[in-house]
């Protein structure tokens, strides 16, 4: 299965990284899209770090991140800096989508 984590706050961090690996444990994939206030998760080492982790796909909305001032210095290559067409594309290829 592919779940998809649509993150638009910044305030459910531990429960993203606790979705995310409690999914990659089971052998789903995870793909994750930062929008709005979720693009500040970017700053969190562990958070970024997630996209190191194999089974997991991560991208973020350029727009909303230049809106909020979050550097895209120091965010994991790995992190594609994109635009809401990445999150179209995991709404489209995820089995499940959760909100947080």
């Amino acid at each position: 299965m592919k779940l998809g984590i649509f993150i638009n706050t910044d305030r459910h961090a531990a429960h993203a990284l606790g979705i995310t690996k409690a999914a990659i444990s089971k052998g789903h994939e995870v793909v994750i899209f930062n929008t709005d206030d979720g693009a500040k998760l970017l700053g969190n080492p562990a958070f970024a770090e997630l996209c190191k982790t194999k089974g997991v796909t991560m991208s973020f909305c350029d727009h909303s991140a230049k809106a909020l001032n979050v550097s895209a210095e120091g965010i994991p290559e790995d992190i594609v800096c994109g635009s809401q067409f990445n999150n179209a594309v995991m709404v489209n290829e995820a089995d499940r989508v959760i909100v947080l």
